[in-house]
């Protein structure tokens, strides 16, 4: 069965209603041992396509991440990535800023984790969790130290959303294509998640009563997450909502998505042009003696 990602991605302006978007479709496999093959095949491209990506030295590409708790992110990147060179891939996960991270503006920290030419970036977590942790919980801005001049209400979440837009706009021009990726979890699922953690001893360190705690807050994280999809999805920074109670499914989307964004890249091993191919027989005929 085809993957047309077109039906995960959030148009431009598109106003986003999450209990509209499913969080389980029809599989696009037909058994494990179906989808361990089309993972495979997924996997084997975007190793090629990375491979180019890194010799031609022209573009990056930075993925990002988010998700409600348990939506399955680490097994996402762990999957997809596997058969990437770790030479020309990054990982990055954006905790509780430090003193220092919190002295810079919001886009300071992850600005400096960006992907060089040539590789791929990922954020499991980024700069969005400044206008949705932060919107759920806006005790957080006292820590910031804003400036006195700073917007307030929802103010202060439009001109962030003006900043990343900004923000990505510039990297777009520059040569780093972003692609995002909203992993749209139930809150039924998200609970069988939980409990299977509490009740395996081996997944016992993935939980805690914070993760309990934030559950609490579900609908304020939907309303966040409606507001930024539709005011930070663009046609060169798209985001995708790909649902997630299905964790094989949701990979083999995420995967489609990132082939048919390397795909669009005019990529290539470089080719040598005649100066070059004479050097090299050059060099050909000493290493032959």
């Amino acid at each position: 069965m085809k993957i047309d990602p077109a039906r995960y991605r959030v148009e431009p302006e598109e106003k986003v209603r999450l209990p509209k978007r499913p969080t389980r479709v029809k599989r696009y496999y037909e058994s494990k041992a179906d989808y361990v093959q089309a993972l495979a095949r997924q996997i084997a491209e975007l190793s090629t396509l990375q491979g180019q990506l890194y010799a031609d030295n022209r573009y990056a590409l930075l993925l990002i991440f988010q998700a409600m708790d348990a939506a399955g992110k680490d097994g996402v990147i762990k999957h997809v990535m596997s058969g990437v060179n770790p030479q020309g891939c990054q990982v990055f996960s954006f905790k509780h800023p430090s003193a220092d991270e919190l002295d810079h503006d919001f886009l300071w920290r992850t600005t400096l984790a960006l992907p060089e030419r040539g590789r791929i970036g990922i954020f499991n977590r980024s700069y969005y969790e400044e206008v949705l942790i932060v919107r759920v919980h806006p005790e957080i801005l006292r820590a910031q130290n804003l400036p006195r001049e700073a917007p307030a209400g929802d103010g202060l979440w439009q001109q962030r959303y003006r900043s990343i837009a900004g923000l990505e706009r510039h990297l777009h021009a520059n040569g780093t294509r972003i692609v995002k990726f909203f992993l749209h979890l139930s809150k039924e699922e998200q609970r069988r998640r939980f409990l299977e953690r509490i009740d395996d001893p081996d997944k016992n360190w993935k939980f805690s009563r914070v993760d309990l705690d934030e559950r609490g807050y579900w609908k304020q994280y939907a309303n966040a997450y409606e507001a930024c999809l539709a005011a930070t999805s663009t046609r060169h920074a798209p985001w995708y909502v790909v649902p997630a109670d299905d964790k094989r499914n949701a990979r083999l989307i995420v995967s489609q998505v990132i082939l048919d964004t390397l795909g669009r890249l005019d990529v290539g091993y470089p080719r040598a042009d005649a100066k070059r191919r004479r050097e090299l027989r050059a060099l050909r005929r000493l290493l032959a003696r």
